[in-house]
């Protein structure tokens, strides 16, 4: 393996913490003997296009420093390549890092669980979602989540998970139901009024959101959360349960695993890692082993 490793970094994740990390994260990896160049991009598809270079060139490894923005743009470059994946966690959500096992910001430690991951040479390969041409490590949203998401992006205030809350609490006021058609694998097509439609490759999303709980890394499937018809006072009151995971046991939420979901439904957008894919209908397929990641310690399967 070559010896050469790149850092891409996003100077604004984690409120600027990721500028601040590069060099820590650099420092460590240098003293494990690598050679290390930052690559900073002027937006996200110079970033992007310059990571694909790195890999393209042969780098020994690709160092996403910032949150889950950062590593979903990483992912685009090495998904499906023999590149592995280093993820030094400095962003608001880190909900793929956290998946995965790795410290989350404290990039001293995340650099130091990169390094010594790449000199023995080690590495867990775990799976990917795919729409298309994109790739995602998480959630893919649709539905009432997506259009928080929408909200969200356009909010400049506040920061953090509580823009999240706040999105999702001015998105209340328009809550209502979407007719979705989905398929599960080859199944047939469903015809179905849900408030939305969650497909997990991993667990989280939003900063901790436990949407997919029981989604695995490494089982070959997604996790398809279905949220039905419900009302915005039973919406406001089972919405903290989320960030436990318990939501899945209220009446409204069916849960289902796939390999390959389709869904269709008029006006909404899906996101994947927080990142617009572009609107209904898209098809998703679970790709086993799809990216290596450094250091990642993925937890045990649940017993039974």
């Amino acid at each position: 393996m070559s010896s050469d490793v790149t850092l891409l970094v996003n100077p604004t994740a984690g409120r600027g913490r990721a500028a601040g990390a590069a060099q820590p994260a650099g420092s460590a990896l240098r003293e494990a003997g690598f050679t290390v160049r930052a690559v900073v991009g002027e937006d996200a598809p110079d970033a992007l296009r310059r990571a694909h270079a790195a890999v393209a060139e042969g780098t020994g490894a690709l160092v996403a420093v910032g949150g889950d923005g950062m590593v979903s743009l990483a992912l685009q470059a090495v998904a499906g390549t023999a590149t592995p994946l280093g993820i030094v966690a400095v962003g608001t959500g880190n909900d793929f890092a956290r998946a995965c096992g790795l410290p989350v910001r404290d990039p001293l430690a995340g650099a130091r669980v990169v390094a010594a991951s790449l000199k023995a040479g080690e590495g867990r390969a775990v799976d990917l979602g795919r729409c298309g041409s994109d790739w995602f490590g998480g959630v893919l949203a649709s539905g009432f989540d997506s259009r928080v998401n929408d909200r969200g992006n356009r909010m400049r205030w506040p920061r953090g998970r509580l823009r999240y809350d706040a999105a999702m609490l001015a998105e209340l006021a328009a809550l209502r139901t979407f007719p979705f058609r989905i398929r599960f694998d080859d199944g047939p097509w469903q015809e179905l009024a849900a408030t939305l439609v969650a497909v997990g490759n991993g667990p989280d999303y939003g900063g901790g959101m436990r949407m997919c709980a029981g989604a695995r890394l490494d089982d070959g499937l997604f996790n398809v959360t279905v949220v039905g018809e419900c009302s915005r006072s039973t919406l406001v009151r089972v919405f903290p349960r989320v960030y436990r995971g318990t939501h899945l046991d209220h009446p409204a939420v069916t849960v289902h695993r796939a390999v390959r979901v389709a869904l269709d439904a008029p006006g909404v957008t899906a996101y994947a890692d927080g990142e617009p894919l572009g609107p209904l209908p898209l098809t998703a397929e679970c790709v086993p082993g799809a990216v290596r990641v450094l250091g990642a310690r993925l937890p045990e399967p649940a017993a039974g």
